[in-house]
């Protein structure tokens, strides 16, 4: 299908049948609506965009997704509740699974009939991913689970999780890793809510204790947990890319509305030559962002993603400080929109991969310079 075509029918679509605004989450009324829209968008073909038709996506080329990504930002639809299993889980799944694997989960996927989230970081690895303690033990048919995890997102609405554990800890610590998908029902799993600056809770803890699971859960073999990892974040800082920077063009165009409009007192802010700089810096940066996003649409994401994350991260949170400081002492009976967003955008700086270690990966994989350790 031609770009513009996809474009021209996506826009149709949204027009007629996309909600505005994002659900509440934190209720069992928003958590049905979100998964009643995304199962509207999987029957109507746009989730899993790039998935092979034979598990149920339309395998069109990334372009369709990134100007799916731009288009649904510019109508503030809400996204898909399956972040994590479209954009992460299943893309590895399709990567490293069996047909019976595939076959199994990935439908589900799409549907929103089951929800994913990541167990990758702990306590002690946030960023040291290869340093992780959570055992996976050998016992007949089963794996046998211990440890702990942080920081993942959906785990308190989640139906299955991609986790990462040490099946060999008498080996490197890149060679005794495995990848294990896990029943968020199976006895002795526990998620505990995290609360945020913001009030909410995001992200969650979660503690395995003896959880069993069944061998046939494993993607790839004993051993192979890093390399199927790598899978997985190379296309969480890749396809997450251009919904970044539709989060961030949405916000953009509300500080411009936030801008133009005449505060209480009868000031205008965009009358002032300094906001004005301040908005145009934005705008050059979101272009910015989105070209260097196009040109990673060649070839499967690589290290040169974390360009967009870092560039994010930075944008994100001069723009939601930019807003609060415009709306000033009346942001509150704006609904408080830019103190929220100010807040959460702190947490960019951390979320997949500290800044810290993003800047490193560029450092080293992308420009070649010498290891910082």
């Amino acid at each position: 299908m031609d770009d513009e075509q996809f474009r021209g029918e996506l826009r149709k679509w949204l027009a007629g049948n996309a909600p505005v605004g994002d659900y509440d989450l934190s209720t069992p009324e928003g958590v049905a609506a979100s998964r009643a829209w995304s199962a509207t968008m999987h029957r109507d073909g746009y989730a899993g965009i790039t998935w092979p038709e034979a598990y149920g996506g339309r395998g069109l080329g990334p372009e369709c997704q990134a100007i799916f990504y731009e288009e649904t930002a510019a109508a503030d639809a809400p996204a898909h509740l399956g972040l994590i299993g479209l954009n992460m889980a299943g893309p590895t799944i399709i990567a490293w699974g069996t047909e019976e694997q595939k076959k199994r989960f990935l439908p589900s996927m799409l549907s929103a009939e089951e929800v994913w989230c990541q167990g990758f970081s702990e306590p002690g690895s946030g960023s040291d991913l290869a340093s992780i303690t959570t055992r996976a033990v050998s016992d007949g048919d089963h794996w046998v689970v211990d440890g702990q995890k942080v920081w993942s997102s959906f785990a308190h609405l989640a139906d299955w999780c991609i986790l990462l554990v040490r099946t060999d800890p008498d080996v490197a610590q890149h060679e005794g890793l495995s990848y294990l998908l896990v029943d968020m029902k199976s006895p002795g799993v526990e998620v505990r809510p995290l609360r945020q600056l913001t009030g909410d809770a995001e992200f969650n803890e979660i503690f395995f204790t003896g959880v069993r699971v069944p061998k046939e859960s494993m993607l790839g073999k004993p051993g192979d947990g890093w390399k199927v990892a790598m899978t997985t974040l190379m296309h969480e800082r890749g396809t997450l890319g251009f919904q970044l920077q539709g989060w961030l063009q949405s916000k953009f165009e509300r500080l411009l509305e936030l801008a133009a409009r005449p505060a209480p007192d009868g000031t205008v802010p965009s009358t002032d030559p300094a906001v004005r700089a301040a908005i145009a810096r934005e705008w050059v940066t979101l272009q910015g962002l989105r070209n260097t996003n196009y040109r990673y649409l060649a070839g499967t994401p690589g290290p040169e993603a974390s360009v967009t994350r870092v560039v994010f991260t930075l944008a994100n949170q001069r723009t939601t400080a930019l807003g609060r400081n415009l709306a000033g002492m009346w942001g509150g009976l704006d609904g408080g929109f830019w103190q929220h967003e100010q807040l959460r955008s702190r947490g960019n700086s951390i979320e997949g991969g500290t800044s810290e270690i993003l800047r490193n990966i560029i450092a080293e994989r992308v420009l070649g310079l010498p290891r910082s350790r």
